[in-house]
């Protein structure tokens, strides 16, 4: 694609990447075929290819964003599916996040919007406050249909039945490598990693870490949970919310090198793949701040647990009575490009695995966007839901919290996160999901 930025305009770190991503597309459609906007709208502006000639022009001009531009750039999943079948290796996701934030920079949106943005930026990275939210959306249940903003009664719908009880596992400390006389044997090397315990899945769902602390330790790795480090600012940096993003971001970067200075680090293992994309990217995000290379070493130290789990000796399992339908998440199949290894291990473990049709589909989660587009949403969902149950699961697994808070609303089969499932074929308790089920 042919660019007229100026000498000057390209001075600017942000708006010479994303000039380096424009003139990488070749105008194809590739993309369009696998965009679930474009899917579920059939408007070419609520597509990749869309979006980048709005955003062309948006940045070219250096124009103060319309509410058209706004509208078909929030309407973006960021599923980054098109990123996975785009032939040209165009990377839409640096060049939508500094439209995002132009747009946050440049655009006042209406009142309304504003408020919701705020409190959605001010509540969910913060578990405590989550949890403080939840609890008044369960007692605002019964009144959402009479709510006219379908937003709020999307953010009703998502408070869970029950919340589970803080767990004090996910405070800063050590855990010990463990082996007993019924459990795997201690793997070899021992690892020592840092374990990315997150926002609001420590507020919606306890039990994942938990799991992942009793299955690392038990395949010989110390884990530590670093003082210091909490949301990974994902949420925030999809707004376009730029500062609270990095603020967190730098937040974990010093905290996890501290751990790595001090008796250091083999891996920083992330068990949200939403967290574990935006992780990934520090080096990026930090590419012109004094924490460059810093935020570069913890990029290149952080993986997702099915990543970590391919480098220890995963014991094979007996088969097992049961079908679980794997959900691919998009930002561990598509931001990640980690997709074989969650099927792989939880086939080594005896469960039998099966997938939807257009796995490569987004549920509709994406952070927030179960939350601001919850029309488009709930399609989304609705589709991705229909597909698991044609292949007639006893459980579905998945690797992000966002997709199995967003699947479990449309489905009464259970849902877990795969590494539940693995430590349970390796001599953990039974998922809670699945107790009262089977």
């Amino acid at each position: 694609m042919q660019t007229h930025f100026t000498e000057t305009q390209l001075a600017d770190p942000g708006t010479k990447r994303a000039n380096d991503i424009l003139r990488a597309c070749v105008h194809c459609g590739f993309c369009t075929a696998t965009c679930p906007t474009y899917q579920v709208l059939g408007d070419e502006l609520d597509s990749p290819r869309g979006r980048i000639y709005l955003i062309k022009d948006m940045l070219e001009n250096e124009r103060v964003p319309d509410e058209k531009t706004v509208k078909h750039i929030d309407r973006c999943l960021s599923c980054l599916a098109c990123m996975t079948t785009c032939p040209s290796g165009v990377h839409y996701m640096h060049l939508v996040d500094h439209a995002r934030a132009y747009i946050e920079q440049r655009y006042k949106r209406p009142l309304g919007d504003r408020a919701l943005r705020w409190m959605l930026a001010n509540i969910l990275p913060y578990p405590m406050r989550f949890r403080l939210a939840l609890l008044a959306a369960k007692l605002g249940r019964p009144f959402a249909p009479l709510i006219p903003d379908a937003r709020l009664r999307a953010m009703l719908r998502m408070a869970p039945k029950r919340l589970p009880p803080v767990s004090r596992n996910d405070d800063p400390q050590s855990f010990a490598p463990t082996a007993t006389s019924t459990a795997t044997p201690v793997a070899a090397p021992k690892l020592r990693v840092a374990l990315m315990t997150g926002c609001a899945q420590k507020a919606l769902n306890t039990d994942i870490n938990d799991a992942t602390i009793r299955l690392l330790t038990r395949l010989g790795c110390e884990v530590v949970v670093a003082q210091g480090a909490g949301c990974c600012g994902a949420l925030t940096h999809h707004m376009g919310r730029e500062a609270d993003s990095h603020a967190a971001a730098a937040g974990n970067i010093r905290a996890w090198m501290a751990e790595a200075n001090g008796a250091g680090l083999d891996a920083i293992v992330i068990n949200t793949s939403g967290c574990g994309t935006t992780v990934k990217d520090y080096g990026h995000m930090f590419r012109n701040d004094p924490l460059a290379d810093t935020a570069a070493h913890i990029s290149g130290l952080a993986c997702d647990i099915s990543e970590l789990l391919t480098r220890l000796d995963f014991p094979q399992g007996a088969p097992k009575d049961l079908t679980v339908a794997y959900h691919a998440a998009c930002s561990l199949q598509h931001g990640q490009k980690v997709k074989s290894a969650p099927k792989d291990l939880l086939k080594r473990a005896g469960f039998t695995v099966v997938e939807p049709a257009d796995s490569h589909l987004c549920c509709g989660s994406a952070g927030t966007y179960n939350l601001m587009q919850p029309e488009i949403s709930v399609q989304l969902r609705d589709r991705k839901v229909a597909t698991l149950m044609a292949r007639s699961p006893d459980v579905i697994a998945a690797g992000n919290i966002g997709c199995m808070m967003q699947i479990g609303q449309g489905t009464e089969t259970p849902i877990v996160h795969t590494v539940e499932l693995l430590d349970w074929a390796t001599g953990g308790p039974k998922p809670r999901a699945l107790t009262d089920v089977l």
